[in-house]
């Protein structure tokens, strides 16, 4: 089993504003119409990555596998499905507190099944992308708050949302 990785304690959100220099993701030329299709395309790469010999293998010790990368852009659709679902339901929720770090021990991402994790991705995907495409221009402004305080909108949430798959795309080399 590998080793723990160092937790990423950044704070991303200021990929809202600015272009990504790592991945080259630029929230200005994206909308929120944009998101479901590119979540839809995100997880079409991933299910490539998944059949890759040495998917397990990392690349470093201090870097996940694209097995590991793959577990964690599933958990993320799941998470961003439930904030979503909380924007849309109620009025200015404050998002439990997910530890990234902390799952992929809990669920053991390096063990998981490839195909299984495929199959969970695309799905995954395919509800979040449900859930943007729902969105309307009288709801895009709802908010939500994340534990730390920082606010979104849903825009702004799908857009943050859409640079993680993406920077992980760019991180697994697809």
């Amino acid at each position: 089993m590998p080793q723990p990785l160092e937790p990423d304690t950044k704070d991303w959100t200021w990929v809202i504003d600015r272009a990504c220099p790592e991945c080259g993701f630029d929230p200005h030329a994206q909308s929120l119409a944009d998101v479901p299709r590119l979540l839809h395309d995100t997880a079409m790469v991933f299910s490539q990555v998944l059949r890759r010999p040495g998917v397990r293998e990392r690349p470093a010790p201090e870097t996940w596998s694209p097995l590991e990368y793959a577990c964690h852009v599933r958990d993320v659709h799941r998470i961003f499905g439930e904030r979503v679902e909380l924007i849309l339901s109620q009025d200015v929720p404050v998002f439990a507190n997910w530890d990234q770090d902390q799952a992929a021990i809990d669920a053991a991402y390096a063990d998981q099944d490839p195909a299984v994790v495929d199959l969970d991705l695309i799905e995954a995907a395919g509800h979040v992308a449900g859930l943007y495409s729902t969105v309307t221009p009288q709801t895009a402004g709802r908010r939500g708050l994340r534990s730390n305080g920082s606010e979104f909108t849903l825009e702004t949430l799908g857009l943050y949302h859409l640079h993680d798959v993406v920077h992980h795309v760019h991180d697994v080399g697809a």
